[in-house]
């Protein structure tokens, strides 16, 4: 008979003691890997480089490409998306207030904004991830379906140049800028008052 813990549960598979270590172990190193943005990056542009060259030297696997084209569209609209919509803010503003002042405790974490850090290691962990899968899935055959690609691609141009034209009319209207450049810098005393005795010359 096997002996049970102390809380009612079976031991653990070898199994699933490997997959918790390993599971551990990337999340140790993918968060490792958080201050090094120009590395990380570098990374998953080798990783659509032999994602390409793989599709190049096949000469095939277009609808997966076009999937990962898609994909690809819909995480950057994700990203470059407000995490409040602007036409929505007066009401969600509102239901934050509301819950701070009930002292709601962890509701009102979810009236705050990620930070931009972490919507970039999120973009970039995806995009590196869908590369890698779209990488394996052209090494089965049952993928390959023949199909011309130039309308595959003008359709993904398509698609792309109208979803973007309408995000970037929605950043225009509500005015924010999904970028961070860094710090901002203003114009203080010195700059206004050289500027101000320019015009007495």
């Amino acid at each position: 008979m096997e002996e049970v813990g102390s809380d009612g549960a079976s031991p653990a598979s070898p199994l699933e003691k490997w997959k918790n270590d390993f599971s551990r172990a990337f999340q140790y190193y993918l968060d490792r890997s958080a201050p090094h943005i120009a590395k990380r990056w570098l990374g998953t542009l080798a990783a659509a480089a032999i994602y390409v060259l793989r599709v190049y030297y096949v000469q095939g696997f277009y609808v997966i490409s076009y999937g990962l084209g898609i994909y690809m569209l819909n995480l950057l609209i994700g990203f470059v998306s407000p995490k409040v919509d602007p036409e929505l803010e007066v009401v969600d503003g509102l239901l934050c207030q509301l819950k701070k002042l009930m002292n709601l405790g962890a509701l009102s974490v979810a009236c705050l904004n990620s930070s931009s850090g972490e919507i970039d290691m999120a973009f970039m962990y995806a995009t590196t991830k869908a590369f890698c899968v779209a990488f394996l899935m052209t090494f089965f055959s049952i993928f390959d379906v023949p199909v011309f690609w130039p309308i595959l691609f003008f359709y993904w141009v398509f698609l792309f140049f109208l979803t973007m034209k309408r995000q970037i009319t929605h950043m225009i209207k509500y005015r924010y800028v999904p970028f961070n450049f860094g710090k901002q810098q203003y114009a203080g005393k010195r700059s206004a008052e050289s500027t101000s005795g320019s015009f007495k010359d």
